[in-house]
Order: C-alpha cells, then sequence, then structure tokens
C-alpha cells in the first residue's frame, strides 16, 4: 500500500528541529512535510513528550505500546519496541502488553499508566483510574501521562490515514539516542 500524501523533503524549520533533536527523517515526517507547520507542531508536541517528561521513560513507552497495541499501529509497535527496551522495558513485559492486567510483571505506577491509557482509548476515562493516578503521581505526573497517552492515541490514527508502513532501521537509530529530561 501506498501512502495517501507525498513524501516530500523535510527543510526549513522542521529540517532545522530534527537536526536539533538528532532525529532520522521518516516517512512519518516526510508525509507530514506536505504542511511545514503541522510538520513542526508535530514534532515539537511529540519531541516535548520525549524529551522534556520527568516520569520514567518506560513508563511512557509501555503506554506507547499499548497504544500502539490496541490500534493495531504496526509502524508505531516497531519503533517503540526498539525504544523501550533502551528505556529498560523488558521482552517480558512486552509481551505481556496484549494482557497486562493479568499479568504480575507491571508495578502498581505501570498498572495505573496502562488503565489510563486503556481508558483514554475507549473515550472515557473512569474516576477509578483518575483516584490511581492521585495516589501515585504529582499533578505535573499525571499532565505527562495523559499528554502521552493522547498524543500516542492519535498517532496510530494519522499513520492509517496516512498509509505508512513500518521504516526499516528508523527505530534503532532513534533509539539509541538517549532522551534526557529537559525540565
Amino acid at each position: 500500500m501506498s501512502p495517501s500524501v507525498p513524501l516530500r523533503e523535510v527543510t526549513g524549520q522542521p529540517a532545522e528541529l530534527l537536526q536539533q533533536i538528532g532525529a532520522d527523517v521518516s516517512d512519518l515526517y516526510r508525509a507530514l512535510a506536505n504542511n511545514p507547520c503541522f510538520l513542526e507542531l508535530w514534532i515539537k508536541v511529540g519531541w516535548g513528550i520525549r524529551q522534556q517528561a520527568t516520569t520514567r521513560r518506560s513508563l511512557r513507552e509501555l503506554m506507547i505500546l499499548r497504544c500502539a497495541h490496541i490500534q493495531d499501529a504496526a509502524y508505531q509497535w516497531a519503533d517503540h519496541t526498539v525504544i523501550a527496551k533502551v528505556a529498560g522495558v523488558t521482552s517480558a513485559q512486552i509481551e505481556a502488553i496484549p494482557n497486562w492486567r493479568e499479568s504480575d510483571l507491571f508495578d502498581v505506577e505501570e498498572t495505573s499508566a496502562l488503565a489510563l491509557t486503556d481508558d483514554m482509548i475507549r473515550g472515557h476515562v473512569k474516576d477509578e483510574t483518575l483516584a490511581s493516578l492521585e495516589e501515585r503521581f504529582q499533578p505535573s505526573d499525571r499532565i505527562e501521562l495523559i499528554m502521552t497517552a493522547g498524543f500516542y492515541c492519535m498517532v496510530p490514527r494519522v499513520l492509517d490515514a496516512l498509509r505508512l508502513s513500518v521504516d526499516d532501521g528508523a527505530a534503532l537509530d532513534t533509539a539509541e539516542r538517549p532522551c534526557e529530561p529537559r525540565c
């Protein structure tokens, strides 16, 4: 299947941003380059979540993988399984993502974050889920988790509409670069 929009060269401010953060130019960025303003917004939000969050990277990667699994996003799954392993998520945890509720491989923070992810994908966050998050995370951390789930629930829909397939090798290059918090 071919992309639903032309894959363009990334130029201007978006290209400078990708160079600054050390990101490869993936087919997703090349597709979004049809609208440079929106590509720039995408980069700032997506990489802001990756680089400026102070919650555990492994926790957020579990959430991202859950979004990818539920929404059948092979592109997102391929990229983030590699990134998750670099962040400390075990292969066993990755394999347990489909049935995380029945697994004993996730700590209480991870189960709270995965429940949030599931609720956000369904379109309604339960009061119990919010209460669980409140017990475990400060308000700033909850914002990070909510924004992570929200953004990465959107990513599969965008990938699907753009008809993008997995970029061979792109995940390894990006995953090997550490993403340290900036705030």
